[in-house]
């Protein structure tokens, strides 16, 4: 089966996105994107490792971008996304680049984009059960991107003052901290995000800002279900259309 052919599915009424086999989009996500851009206008935003470029479409979606840039080190994923940018006519807001993160182009303006948005790899390298298909084994694990590089590359892309949001699994926690206050960012926001109330979160929501200043703010826990259905708060970040997503909780 060919895990390159692609799809298009609904993100609102004006604008869809193409996916595939290889490279779709989570859960984790569609929560990165709100988090990092709720209540916010006209940022100029870098996604770094955009896949199918996902995050950007939301943050277009949403109005929350005046410009955004994803940044992808898979040629197909680039290509998926081009697409998707060429399809909804976005070439004036949305491009996306070919590029590896530890080595970004010089044609990227450096210390200019108010916001970095990473949905990382989760599993350090030589950990967890390793995926079979390439695309996977460099979307899940540490082998082109480890949490210092995403950091590193932020501090380079971000203005002073400028915003690094990321998901990761709560066990990283330390992790995302340590490799952030190296380069200058300053650990700002947290979120937790629980299946349901009962249940221990399974990925954290972090903001951290260049040049911050100690103190962090701990955010009410976002609950994905309650009594076997979408959250209130779950429906309003998916809105009318959920189709596409391809992790399961």
């Amino acid at each position: 089966m060919d895990k390159t052919v692609m799809r298009k599915v609904p993100l609102s009424k004006n604008y869809g996105i193409y996916i595939s086999d290889s490279h779709s989009f989570g859960t984790d996500a569609v929560l990165l994107a709100d988090f990092a851009t709720r209540g916010k206008k006209r940022l100029r935003a870098a996604d770094m490792g955009t896949g199918c470029g996902i995050i950007p479409m939301l943050m277009v979606r949403n109005e929350s971008v005046k410009s955004v840039l994803g940044i992808e080190i898979q040629e197909k994923a680039v290509e998926q996304a081009n697409r998707t940018i060429a399809d909804n006519n976005l070439g004036e807001i949305f491009s996306v680049i070919n590029a590896d993160i530890r080595d970004l182009p010089k044609e990227i303006e450096k210390g200019s984009f108010d916001l970095v948005c990473c949905n990382p790899p989760y599993k350090k390298e030589g950990t967890g059960i390793v995926s079979s298909s390439s695309a996977d084994i460099v979307a899940r694990h540490e082998t082109e991107c480890t949490l210092a590089d995403v950091c590193a590359a932020a501090a380079k892309l971000l203005k002073f003052s400028g915003r690094l949001c990321i998901c990761q699994r709560p066990e990283r926690l330390a992790d995302i901290f340590s490799e952030m206050r190296k380069v200058n960012i300053e650990p700002k926001r947290l979120r937790t995000v629980s299946k349901t109330a009962e249940n221990a979160p399974w990925l954290v929501l972090v903001e951290g800002r260049l040049g911050g200043k100690p103190n962090m703010e701990i955010l009410p826990p976002l609950v994905v279900y309650e009594n076997g259905k979408l959250s209130r708060e779950m429906i309003e970040i998916y809105g009318d259309y959920k189709e596409g997503h391809g992790d399961t909780l």
